[in-house]
């Protein structure tokens, strides 16, 4: 089952708050770690979300490119062509 969300508006700390329906085995892993480790379950959500957000997000876009791509939108470059490019921005 994916997980419910719902979104609130930022509380007076610039916190926005988000309630979320884990599978009962993921929610029974969460609670286990926060009391082996003294650290809350909002803690550990707030990492994983932090850790993986910006690799889901870059996944859905390169997603969306392929699409562009498969459908003649977008035109690839390539490979070389980059190297060149940022090679001459001064990038390793």
């Amino acid at each position: 089952m994916p997980a419910q969300y719902f979104y609130r508006p930022l509380n007076n700390r610039g916190f926005m708050t988000i309630s979320i329906q884990l599978p009962v085995d993921v929610e029974a892993k969460l609670e286990h770690l926060a009391t082996l480790t003294g650290r809350s379950k909002v803690f550990y959500v707030t990492e994983a979300i932090l850790e993986h957000l910006d690799d889901i997000e870059d996944l859905y876009l390169v997603e969306r490119e392929l699409d562009a791509i498969r459908d003649g939108v977008s035109v690839p470059i390539p490979h070389i062509e980059m190297i060149k490019h940022y090679a001459g921005m001064g990038c390793p």
